[in-house]
């Protein structure tokens, strides 16, 4: 195994994210791992990219299997670039602004009830 890989508790401090978090992440197939002769966990390096790709993702809204979808459409046996990561982000853009346009009329709706109320 490559010395380049980085532990579970390495991922987590440069993520932020909790190791059971990850642990997660991988049984749904977000991220993956190798497997030490101990059964440590290591990651790839790219492994903080889809990390920080699926703490986006889940700010968005997205579901995990959304995300799950989106990482499966990238590059398995090299590290995706950053025309990949575009790629995928760009088919989020069209719900994205749908949930923007959803949370501006809420508001909308919000202001006049309180202007109704005073």
């Amino acid at each position: 195994m490559p010395t380049s890989r980085l532990t579970i508790g390495e991922v987590a401090r440069r993520t932020g994210v909790a190791t059971s978090a990850l642990r997660f992440y991988e049984q749904r197939g977000l991220i993956v791992s190798e497997r030490t002769d101990s059964g440590q966990r290591r990651y790839r390096p790219d492994t903080i990219r889809r990390v920080s790709f699926v703490l986006t993702a889940q700010r968005i809204g997205l579901s995990l299997d959304d995300i799950a979808n989106a990482l499966a459409a990238l590059p398995s046996r090299r590290t995706p670039s950053r025309r990949d990561w575009s790629r995928v982000a760009a088919t989020w853009l069209p719900l994205l602004d749908q949930r923007i346009n959803g949370l501006q009329q809420l508001r909308s709706r919000l202001d006049a009830l309180c202007v109704n109320l005073s």
